[in-house]
Parts: C-alpha cells; structure tokens; sequence
C-alpha cells in the first residue's frame, strides 16, 4: 500500500485512468455487479483530474454526451462507485473524487488545496484516533480525514 498522494505528484495521468477503469471493471465482475456506461463514463469523468467534483457537474458532462439529463442518473451512478469503493464523497467540498486507492481497504485522508482545487488522497494512519475512540467505548468502523491548505504547486505564488 502507498501512501503517496498522487493528486500532488507527477505520474503518467493516461496510464492513472486506464488502471484504475479495468480495475474497478475487473473488481465488478468478480463481485457480480454490473459496471453500465453510465457508471463507467461517470467514473472515467472523475478519474480525467485529481479535483472533486459535485453531483451536478458530473450530471453536466453526462447530459452533453447523451447520457442523462436528470439528477437521479448522476446520483445513481455516484451511489454505485460510492458503495463499490471507486469513489469518495468529500463532505467539505460536498463533491466526489476518484478512489486512488480501490484495491485496497483504507481510511482516506483527502488534501484539498484551498488555492487550484486539487485534491490529493493518501491512506490514513488512525490509529491513535481510534484507540482514543476505544476507550471512550466507541466502536469506530471508518474514518475520513479531509484537511485543507495549499499543495506544493501554489506554495510559492500565495507566499510570494
């Protein structure tokens, strides 16, 4: 499992997408669930930038290419890939970003950078969290980490 978060590093975007698209195909198959165009296209929409996106943005890009026009088909979609593990739901930024970790079962931490919009994904170390939880005598079953503040790129020209 890496922990590097990819949505702030250089790597081979086109190469990023066409893994992470097979392997959510291949994980459906082995699961039984049916990956339609819909879900696909929906999931390929979020995995073309390291960015969130909101529900009706992705309803926007499904409706120009004759996908839907209405919201239960981007919220369905969005359900799908949320339940299957391909995407996240960013309650801050009330948005959705592609899983840079499906093959894995992880506790995200999401990085949003207040100045472009990037949002990178590493996988959480919460431990200490959850052993604080522990004693309180709650029982954690996930957790989500969102921080926000300025990735590596926009650094220097907010300091500047």
């Amino acid at each position: 499992m890496s922990s590097t978060p990819i949505g702030f590093t250089a790597h081979d975007h086109a190469h990023c997408v066409k893994s992470a698209l097979a392997a959510a195909q291949t994980v459906c198959v082995q699961r039984g669930v049916q990956m339609t165009p819909v879900r696909l296209r929906t999931l390929e929409i979020l995995l073309e930038e390291h960015a969130a996106m909101g529900a009706y943005d992705v309803l926007a890009r499904l409706n120009v290419e004759g996908l839907g026009s209405k919201p239960p088909v981007a919220y369905r979609a969005l359900g799908f890939l949320v339940d299957q593990g391909f995407v996240h739901r960013i309650e801050r930024l009330n948005a959705f970003i592609a899983c840079a970790y499906p093959q894995d079962a992880h506790n995200p931490a999401f990085m949003i950078c207040r100045c472009c919009g990037t949002v990178a994904e590493a996988q959480a170390q919460s431990g200490t969290f959850v052993q604080s939880a522990a004693q309180t005598g709650f029982q954690t079953e996930q957790t989500v980490i969102e921080a926000e503040g300025l990735c590596p790129s926009c650094q220097p020209q907010v300091q500047s």
